[in-house]
């Protein structure tokens, strides 16, 4: 997950070459903005959503349920996420969500890191310089 500036053509097209393999097949739904992919050496394969027939197969099932899902984390949890950090906030959620079985797992890695790592100031965290 990526906090994009906006849906168009341009930065979706600089998303998918920063996550995705040339070659592989990429399944989204039927946004224009997807369909240079196949001239980027992708194998496009749109669905669109169908109002009409509610009945039919739900596209793209797991991606609707992890963003359903990451909606009511941030705002259950986070009431009002900034969207200045919101990239932090994905982060967050991407590490529990890939660890929400194993969750000695997660415990292992985030003692590992506060072992290795120094711990981050709030001047860091809200980018703001301290005083001189």
């Amino acid at each position: 997950m990526a906090h994009l500036p906006d849906a168009t053509k341009p930065s979706l097209d600089a998303f998918v070459r920063a996550s995705v393999a040339g070659g592989a097949t990429v399944h989204t739904d039927g946004w224009t903005g997807y369909w240079g992919l196949p001239s980027l050496g992708y194998d496009h394969r749109p669905l669109k959503q169908r109002r009409r027939f509610p009945d039919e197969r739900k596209i793209l099932p797991r991606a609707h349920r992890a963003s359903s899902n990451l909606k009511t984390w941030l705002q259950g949890t986070h009431r009002r996420p900034s969207s200045k950090h919101l990239q932090t906030y994905l982060d967050e959620f991407l590490f529990r969500h890939n660890r929400r079985r194993t969750p000695m797992a997660a415990f292992q890695t985030l003692l590992g890191l506060g072992a290795t790592c120094p711990p981050t100031t709030y001047a860091q965290i809200t980018e703001h310089q301290a005083p001189t």
